[in-house]
């Protein structure tokens, strides 16, 4: 009888990284969306509801200070780039310098100077000034957090744990504010036929801003002290960012990473809308936390089984399957059109689109890893920050466009400070709310399934980059010859 031969245990990869450091990843990533997702949530409805801004005012306040952006994160990128690895690592050092000053930011953003002025100008400019400052913290500390995990681990199966555990964060970060924020910011009000609707609350609003401040550097700090770079970084930090930049803008897994960045960007920040579909169509600010848990709770479901189906199948392969799902369940909705008294259909609908879209939030930062080793294998060169830098301004492009075009969408269809602000349901101006939200996402999500279909990275086509990288990043001064594939 022919002996069984035992199963040989696999070989770890030398930069194995383990639940601990991933969990010290999330612990970060959970920061960065104390400080983001309160203020792209919510900001608008302060600057219309509280501060009583115009709503086209409000829309240019964010495409000016997102433009800003075209100068701030390559500038960032840069700066991180070329900045020499001390004993904490090139990255790490960021998330202590500066969670302070971006928290200060986000409290400011949140102060209503409504209650010492009333003219227009002066609201206005404090308004862009506070929202500017905002954006370059938050680059700041974005920009070394994505690119951290990139030198935390070159092992491909650390990677999607990696950014297993960034979604994780990302769920915790933005259910937070999502969930608590509407109980705290709003004040009800009785609409005189014995029901009640919400009307925004400034103080409230500053007062869960300083909460998030204070959870935010709490976090940034503790995935500080959790993490270690140990991919190595030139000392020397001499990049060529002509050659860089040049080479993203021939690269085909770039240029879709970054249409597809601005598109999932500028749905995630167009959802913010919805705050303004529960208060004027549903009439009832508590479905946005009912909402926010069937966005989120696909997420918690698919957790567990992503990791092996991209072992299995491939970052690209789910994430096309994935965003079709998430497309139809758009598309349907939209036609469905859920009717004032029924919002049960619209979040029961909006679960259905978690539960394809969840697969491209889940893999999205490991496939940004990917085009960075993708990058590294054609060049020869380390260019995390700087990749990152400019994928960090596509998103901030899609919020903009989002921001801007949600906004005037909302005032060509009628929404007023004046008239809506203190006011639940109006007939015309509601109506039309429902029709931006969801005729915006139908397109939105087609669009990423297009763009994931034709995305050139497959799981076969990844495992010769990988092994190149491994074996350029284990010896750092050997000369690179790949080609492109």
């Amino acid at each position: 009888m022919a002996k069984v031969q035992e199963s040989q245990p696999r070989e770890l990869h030398p930069n194995h990284i383990g639940i601990k450091e991933a969990a010290g990843y999330m612990i970060g990533e959970a920061g960065n969306m104390f400080s983001l997702t309160y203020i792209s949530s919510f900001l608008k409805v302060f600057y219309t509801d509280v501060l009583r801004l115009p709503t086209q005012k409000v829309a240019r306040i964010f495409l000016f200070s997102r433009l800003w952006d075209a100068v701030n994160d390559p500038l960032w990128g840069a700066i991180v780039a070329k900045r020499k690895p001390s004993a904490a690592g090139k990255y790490r050092p960021y998330l202590k310098w500066i969670a302070v000053p971006l928290a200060i930011s986000q409290l400011l953003c949140f102060w209503n100077v409504g209650s010492l002025t009333q003219n227009q100008a002066l609201l206005l400019t404090f308004a862009y000034c506070t929202y500017i400052l905002f954006g370059m913290m938050y680059t700041g500390m974005n920009v070394p957090f994505g690119s951290l995990a990139s030198v935390i681990t070159d092992d491909p199966e650390g990677r999607t744990l990696l950014s297993t555990f960034r979604s994780i964060g990302t769920g915790i970060g933005a259910a937070a504010p999502m969930l608590l924020a509407p109980m705290l910011i709003y004040s009800k009000v009785n609409d005189g036929k014995g029901g009640t609707y919400n009307v925004a609350n400034g103080r409230g609003m500053f007062l869960f801003a300083l909460v998030m401040s204070v959870c935010a550097v709490v976090f940034y700090l503790t995935g500080y002290a959790t993490t270690k770079e140990r991919v190595h970084s030139d000392p020397h930090a001499a990049v060529d960012m002509k050659k860089t930049y040049g080479a993203m803008l021939k690269s085909k897994p770039f240029i879709i990473l970054a249409l597809s960045g601005i598109l999932i960007s500028g749905q995630l920040q167009f959802a913010s809308l919805n705050q303004y579909l529960y208060k004027n169509y549903f009439c009832n600010t508590s479905l946005s936390a009912l909402g926010t848990v069937a966005q989120y709770l696909p997420t918690v479901i698919m957790l567990p089984l992503t990791p092996r189906l991209v072992r299995r199948f491939g970052k690209k392969e789910l994430s096309t399957v994935g965003s079709l799902f998430a497309a139809i369940g758009a598309v349907l909705v939209f036609f469905l059109r859920p009717a004032p008294d029924n919002p049960a259909l619209f979040l029961g609908m909006q679960f259905w689109i978690g539960m394809g879209y969840c697969i491209v939030s889940i893999t999205n930062w490991a496939v940004v890893t990917d085009v960075i080793d993708y990058q590294q294998f054609v060049t020869g060169q380390h260019s995390e920050s700087a990749i990152y830098a400019v994928y960090t301004f596509c998103r901030k492009l899609g919020q903009t466009i989002a921001d801007y075009g949600g906004l005037m969408l909302l005032a060509r269809v009628g929404y007023s400070a004046d008239t809506m602000a203190d006011a639940g349901f109006v007939t015309g101006v509601s109506e039309g709310i429902l029709r931006v939200c969801t005729l915006i996402p139908a397109v939105v999500y087609s669009l990423i399934f297009v763009l994931y279909a034709f995305y050139p990275l497959t799981k076969k086509r990844l495992e010769p980059i990988y092994a190149h990288v491994r074996q350029a990043n284990a010896a750092p001064d050997a000369e690179t010859a790949a080609e492109s594939v």
